[in-house]
């Protein structure tokens, strides 16, 4: 497989996986009460130079851009794996800690959120949950894709 081929399936997986987490967090949020968290919205102030504190309507905005390009995005990612040689599973559990470690990375390199190990458990759960529904309806997307192809 080409990389663009990888690329190109690795984004309609991270859609496809985009979706999942979107319905998975209505689901606990519905569950749980917890309402919806803003931290892709503050990525997208800080990203840009601005700060989220200071501008709750910019992260409101961005919020769901980053969201969905973020999810997209990092489909990409997936594909890539696939060009690894990793097999399904190993693919699968090498993104999953990719996409976990590298937002809970982001998220403390931006000043975001403290290290992990200093979030609250029910945070901490919520985020693997949420990180894990990504991981594997974009794997299982594309794995799905890369079949039907």
């Amino acid at each position: 497989m080409a990389v663009l081929e990888a690329v190109g399936l690795g984004l309609l997986s991270g859609a496809i996986g985009t979706i999942a987490l979107t319905v998975a967090e209505r689901a606990e949020m519905a569950l749980t009460g917890r309402s919806a968290s803003m931290v892709p919205g503050q990525v997208g102030a800080k990203l840009s130079g601005r700060d989220p504190d200071g501008e709750p309507e910019l992260v409101e905005r961005l919020n769901p851009i980053v969201h969905w390009a973020h999810g997209i995005a990092l489909g990409a990612i997936r594909g890539l794996l696939d060009l690894a040689g990793l097999g399904a599973l190993a693919a699968t559990l090498v993104f999953y800690a990719l996409v976990w470690g590298g937002d809970a990375g982001l998220y403390r390199a931006l000043g975001i959120a403290p290290a992990p190990w200093r979030w609250k458990p029910s945070e901490l759960a919520t985020d693997l949950f949420g990180k894990g529904v990504l991981a594997i309806a974009t794997s299982v997307a594309y794995i799905l894709l890369d079949k039907a192809i």
